[in-house]
């Protein structure tokens, strides 16, 4: 398996977070406001790959673009960037070496927290 980062998705959720558009929740929060599958399908019905794809940080080359199993580390409800999802993505991206995907969540975090908006 080879996790790469999504460029454009990162684009996507500093573009967010410049615009207010987020959620400063707190770090256990996730587990509750992270989409479910049905919450996932609908949004893929109505919106497709090509928006689908801009919520998640990871890209697992290894598998089908048009397929969940391609997409990695999401932050957010499709809507907002969620201070929780970046931390959660953040935590498994380092405990599972993925230094570029950490280093994105990272700069997401210190936008989320004001240290550099």
């Amino acid at each position: 398996m080879t996790v790469k980062l999504n460029e454009k998705a990162f684009e996507h959720a500093k573009s967010l977070i410049r615009k207010g558009q987020t959620a400063k929740d707190e770090r256990d929060d996730w587990s509750e406001h992270a989409p479910t599958a049905d919450e996932q399908n609908a949004y893929l019905d109505k919106h497709g790959w090509r928006e689908y794809r801009l919520w998640f940080l990871g890209i697992d080359t290894d598998m089908n673009e048009e397929t969940k199993g391609h997409y990695e580390f999401p932050y957010g409800d499709f809507r907002r960037v969620h201070r929780c999802g970046v931390i959660s993505a953040e935590s498994r991206a380092a405990q599972n070496d993925h230094a570029d995907i950490t280093k994105a969540l990272e700069k997401l975090h210190e936008m989320l927290d004001g240290e550099h908006a």
